[in-house]
Formats: structure tokens, C-alpha cells, sequence
């Protein structure tokens, strides 16, 4: 499992714009991240063997809702061991988490190296999940917020496939052409 969170996303202030455009295709909007005091992070977790991801809402990012997160993953995962892959965020290691994991053996936390976050198969997904949630929309509070999140990870979940980490391999045609001489 790779975790990670995605960052706040604030509610709009101010009435919606129409959701299609003249053409009839869907507005596309930059997503636009604040500090206001109205805001949700969405945690998430990929299992790589299927592509199958877990996300859920919170208030807050810390340890309490990280801990939440863990709790789910278990939940879906009810045996053999589970590996967690994450980056150094504070609350991944705090105290609590670690006291936490210490009653949970089955989970296992792997950090990946600071500056590496290319490592983390969950950013990826993160891209897929941002476009489809939230790409041209705007939302009026939490709920809409987490009904947009819950509607895409069930689309994001229904065409899952398992995460491989690279390129594809290349093509017998790629070969052809390194290796063919023109005369």
C-alpha cells in the first residue's frame, strides 16, 4: 500500500459558474489551493497488486485521522501482512502513529528517502484523481467535497488495474528501428 494525502481543498465563497461550456464539454479550471479555515484533506491509499484505492475526508491532517486511514486499510486487508509505503510527514511517524502500529504488527511502514516522491506510486494516482474529482468544479462545503472524492474513487476503483512503477517495455518495432540500415 502507498499513502500519502491530498492538499486542502477549499469550499467556493461565491455562486457556481455554469458546468459546460458553449461546445457542451466540461469547464476546465486550475484547482486552487488556501489557508482558509474551511478546509478538507482527502487521504488516500493504493493497493498496488490491483490498483484498488482507499480514500477518506478529514478536518485535519494529523496523526488521529492518519490513524483513521490505518484503520481502514486493515479493515480491507484482513490478512497477512501489510506494508506501508509513505512519505516522512510528521504525522506518519509521531508518537501516537508508532504507539498505534505497536497493537497493529501486521502493518509495517516503509519511508521512502526525503526528495524522492517519484518513488510513491500514490502521487500518480493522485493525478487521475484530481482530474476526475475535481477538474472544473467548485464545491459549496465538506459534503460536496467528499461526495465528489467518493464518486471518484468508485470510478477510479471500477477500471483499476495493478500499479507498475517504470515504462512499458519497448516494442519489437523500437528494435526494428535501432537496428535497421538504409542504404
Amino acid at each position: 500500500m502507498c499513502t500519502d494525502e491530498l492538499g486542502p481543498v477549499t469550499p467556493r465563497t461565491f455562486a457556481p459558474a455554469p458546468g459546460w461550456s458553449a461546445d457542451g464539454h466540461r469547464i476546465k479550471a486550475p484547482l486552487e489551493y488556501s489557508r482558509g479555515d474551511d478546509k478538507v484533506w482527502i487521504y488516500g491509499a493504493l493497493r498496488v497488486r490491483d490498483g484498488k484505492e482507499i480514500t477518506r475526508c478529514a478536518a485535519a491532517r494529523n496523526s488521529k485521522n492518519y490513524i483513521e486511514l490505518l484503520k481502514d486499510i486493515e479493515a480491507d486487508n484482513p490478512t497477512g501482512d501489510i506494508f506501508i509505503i509513505t512519505d516522512n510527514l510528521s504525522s506518519h511517524n509521531s508518537l501516537e502513529t508508532r504507539t498505534w502500529l505497536v497493537d497493529h504488527p501486521r502493518i509495517q511502514h516503509i519511508f521512502i528517502p526525503k526528495g524522492a516522491c517519484w518513488l510513491n506510486l500514490q502521487e500518480g494516482w493522485w493525478r487521475l484523481f484530481r482530474r476526475d474529482a475535481f477538474a472544473g468544479q467548485s464545491f459549496a462545503n465538506a459534503h460536496e467535497i467528499e461526495r465528489a472524492m467518493s464518486v471518484a474513487t468508485a470510478q477510479l476503483n471500477h477500471r483499476a488495474k495493478p500499479w507498475i512503477w517504470g515504462r512499458p517495455p519497448k516494442t519489437r518495432r523500437h528494435l526494428h528501428r535501432l537496428f535497421s540500415y538504409r542504404l
